[in-house]
């Protein structure tokens, strides 16, 4: 009960010459660093991460997501369930580098394969990922053993082929057009992501040539190397340093000074380095702040919390979390249980806001003792200390009705209607005749 596939295996250690590794558009595109673009540098899924907002992006949604709880619920009654499929999902590998690794790969190819190792009574007891870049997606005529008729020739770490089903296979595909595969979001915004890389270089270039100055002295004759250098130091020695601020300068042989400024050129180009960013941000659905760039923000308070919280609920959950849920339920799970992110720790606010949350769920009955602590991870109270009791709040009693009395308090039959006639009539006496409140009392 081995799985055939490795996480990277040895396909990363094998070049092109190795008669082991198949000649493949993939493999040519990544030995020649990616897809060229016109800003002159190629872009691959794993080229890309060499730019730090992408790396960023995708680590922040893989992190994230294979961080949170996968727990199993019954159908209908939403018992927690044990499984020990997702507890134990690889004989190495932990829940979180399993999750993280195959989020990796639908952040950046599109789509997350990952080899169901069944057992001789055919049922899946380990679960291995599957390198993205190995995996071809076809589709051929529906049948009884494939009903879904979708085929994965997948390359192994010998370079041999295999061509499996979804029984193998679990494939959890992103945002795509043709019902089969998810794009790449690399591919699409490989000009922006190369842009940004070709700024970088062009930056790097800038500074090791020594071509940011901040000055120039300037004389009207031609000077011996040893005379600029002795030039060159009495100035740092007269003009450098803080104590000598505000010194005035004496320069002789006619040699002037200018200083040098950043050029507007360089300004704008420092402007499209950041804008690019903004660029990588938006093409993974992450707001800026969470990619460390809060130029246009602030860096504190409940503005931040509602952006996180916006993330978590119109990206995070949707995009990435969901058809996880989905795709567990469907082909891991049987037919009576269900995933469910545990996303409580994601959209909860400051002790403050969660202590009033607690407490309305509390005063109309909807949370017992050891539901709010089950929230906060704590344990349930011991047992005969009324933890799982719910409360009924006694104010919610229908009007003229007593809550305490053995029959529970029900008041008959129009007495409402009764009770608020009097209560209308003594206001009235009360307004509109003092004089004889007077003389009653």
């Amino acid at each position: 009960m081995n799985g055939l596939f490795g996480l990277f295996g040895r396909r990363a250690q094998r070049g092109l010459e190795s008669p082991a590794q198949p000649l493949t558009s993939e493999a040519l595109r990544e030995f020649l660093g990616g897809v060229p673009t016109d800003a002159g540098v190629s872009v691959s899924e794993t080229t890309s991460l060499r730019m730090p907002a992408v790396w960023r992006a995708v680590n922040l949604i893989a992190g994230v997501s294979s961080a949170l709880p996968l727990p199993v619920y019954r159908e209908g009654t939403r018992e927690k369930q044990q499984s020990e499929l997702l507890r134990r999902p690889h004989p190495d590998l932990t829940p979180v580098e399993l999750w993280r690794s195959a989020y990796t790969y639908r952040v950046l190819w599109g789509n997350t394969y990952i080899q169901k190792v069944r057992n001789n009574a055919g049922q899946v007891k380990e679960l291995w990922p599957l390198s993205a870049d190995r995996v071809h997606v076809d589709r051929d005529r529906p049948s009884e053993a494939n009903p879904s008729g979708k085929l994965f020739d997948v390359t192994d770490d010998w370079g041999v082929q295999h061509v499996l089903t979804p029984r193998e296979v679990l494939h959890i595909p992103g945002l795509g057009y043709d019902g089969l595969t998810g794009c790449s979001p690399v591919r699409l915004a490989m000009q922006g992501i190369g842009l940004a890389q070709a700024a970088e270089k062009s930056a790097a270039r800038l500074f090791g040539n020594g071509n940011m100055v901040g000055g120039i002295l300037q004389t009207e004759q031609r000077l011996e190397p040893d005379q600029a250098a002795r030039l060159k130091e009495r100035w740092q020695a007269k003009m450098a340093g803080v104590q000598n601020h505000h010194e005035i300068a004496v320069l002789d042989s006619g040699a002037s000074y200018k200083s040098v400024a950043m050029p507007n050129t360089d300004a704008q180009f420092l402007e499209s380095r950041q804008f690019q960013v903004v660029e990588v941000a938006r093409m993974f659905g992450v707001p800026p702040f969470l990619l460390m760039s809060t130029e246009k923000s602030t860096s504190w308070g409940t503005g931040l919390e509602q952006q996180a919280q916006g993330w978590v609920t119109f990206d995070l959950n949707p995009t990435w979390l969901t058809p996880t849920e989905q795709r567990v339920t469907k082909e891991l799970l049987p037919p009576e249980q269900y995933a469910n992110y545990q996303m409580g720790g994601l959209l909860r606010g400051d002790s403050a806001a969660r202590a009033t949350f607690y407490r309305a769920m509390r005063d109309v009955g909807g949370f017992s003792a050891d539901d709010i602590r089950a929230l906060e991870e704590l344990p349930p109270l011991p047992e005969g200390k009324g933890g799982d009791a719910y409360l009924q709040p006694m104010y919610m009693a229908p009007l003229g009705s007593n809550p305490l009395a053995p029959d529970g308090g029900q008041a008959p039959a129009g007495s409402n209607r009764a009770r608020a006639a009097a209560l209308m009539a003594e206001a009235q006496r009360l307004l509109y005749a003092p004089d004889e409140i007077e003389e009653g009392s």
